[in-house]
């Protein structure tokens, strides 16, 4: 009775244990999330978002990790720090990881220069350089000084987007690698922004529901007074067009009527198509990467040519701002890490674990762990191994033989061979 009772003094509802003292001291109410990336108007309206939205789902599944490095400068495990929580778990609030670096890589994209503010810190980083990231945000640069920028960043307490000041050593501030070619005034990205927009008000006149139609009379329009009179007749074959359920109208034997509304001639198309398969090539795009169907040669001239310069550039901005010299010198880095079994085919994933686990670069749990498999409990299967060769029981004393010392040795005749007279 009386886990009963505890279980019901702790017991708790979602709907039930409502405050309703702190239901309005909340802050401002939206219908949508307010610190969503927005794009600019332009790039919302024109087939560049959905570049963007490609571009940014694949740096987004990169996993970004505060690790330390061996002597050597090569990974040797995580760092359990406030900063690799962010970038693993739980960067803010409202985002998780995917969507927190997705919302860099489109910022940076849509802006060409981002700010990676950390909003919440262990110390005060004006009073100390040492101190733990316990969230992150994705800020838009406002203001440029010397040694400060101001940023608007959406501030989670109050619900909206503010403007600070902050000093450059404590923000991270990533620069486009590839902002000549996307942010530039007369880059091609934003020539193809401005045909597009063309080619859609092109659009738009065409399907306006204009008849664009010539009327001949059948005097000559010289005087005022036949100015005044033309003027009435094409009023009234307005009026009757309008007012006619099916849109018909009559006119006199004598008068000549002309159907302009035919499409228009233009390159503009032609163009666009030009810009496009331009951008396409210096972003290192295809179309078989956008609509999926990319083989693996060419996925990786994509990661190699266009992914890779875009997370580094955010890598050495973080690096940069959030280890100090004292952390680096431990041996403190950012790493960024690819499954490189997410592109590989199934045929091809028994062949690849076998040259793997033979070769003795990775375990057997470790090939299960990238194909989805729950790991083994056989304490073998941890162990950098070939289990091609032969298990020899450090008990017995005896040592593995070198395979090409064992193929030197004379062989002991068989007990049935060449050489025996079963006769």
């Amino acid at each position: 009775m009386s886990s009963i009772g505890a279980r019901i003094r702790h017991a708790w509802n979602a709907f039930l244990n409502i405050d309703q003292r702190r239901a309005f001291d909340e802050g401002p109410e939206y219908g949508h999330r307010p610190d969503r990336v927005r794009l600019n108007f332009s790039n919302e309206r024109s087939i560049i978002s959905s570049i963007f939205v490609r571009l940014g789902i694949d740096v987004a599944a990169l996993d970004f990790r505060h690790v330390r490095l061996d002597k050597d400068d090569r990974y040797e495990s995580e760092m359990d720090s406030g900063l690799n929580e962010c970038l693993k778990v739980y960067p803010n609030l409202d985002q998780g990881p995917r969507h927190f670096k997705q919302d860099m890589a489109m910022s940076l994209f849509d802006q060409g220069v981002i700010a990676i503010v950390p909003v919440d810190t262990t110390v005060d980083p004006n009073n100390s350089g040492s101190f733990d990231i316990k969230s992150l945000r994705v800020g838009r640069i406002v203001g440029w000084k010397s040694h400060r920028v101001r940023v608007e960043v959406y501030n989670e307490e109050s619900g909206r987007r503010e403007q600070i000041s902050l000093d450059k050593s404590f923000v991270a501030i990533v620069e486009n690698p590839l902002y000549a070619v996307m942010n530039e005034p007369n880059s091609t990205l934003q020539r193809l922004i401005r045909k597009l927009n063309l080619l859609d008000a092109v659009d738009e006149q065409s399907s306006s529901g204009k008849l664009d139609m010539i009327i001949q009379l059948p005097y000559v329009i010289k005087s005022e007074s036949r100015r005044l009179q033309a003027e009435q007749r094409r009023k009234d074959i307005e009026r009757q067009l309008k007012g006619s359920q099916y849109g018909i109208a009559y006119t006199d034997g004598t008068e000549r009527i002309t159907q302009l509304n035919r499409p228009a001639e233009n390159n503009l198309l032609k163009q666009v198509e030009f810009l496009t398969n331009m951008l396409y090539g210096q972003l290192g795009l295809t179309e078989s990467v956008m609509n999926g169907t990319a083989d693996e040669k060419a996925m990786l001239n994509y990661h190699n040519r266009t992914i890779e310069p875009i997370v580094e550039s955010i890598l050495e901005a973080m690096r940069k701002t959030f280890l100090t010299k004292t952390g680096r010198s431990q041996k403190q880095w950012i790493l960024a890490f690819r499954d490189v079994f997410k592109y590989v085919p199934i045929t091809e994933v028994a062949e690849i674990a076998d040259k793997f686990t033979r070769n003795e670069i990775t375990s057997a749990n470790e090939i299960r762990q990238a194909i989805g498999m729950k790991p083994s409990k056989d304490p073998k299967a941890d162990e950098l191994r070939n289990s091609n060769m032969p298990d020899v029981n450090p008990d017995s004393g005896m040592k593995p033989i070198d395979p090409a010392m064992a193929r030197s040795l004379p062989r002991k005749p068989d007990s049935v061979g060449a050489g025996s007279n079963l006769n």
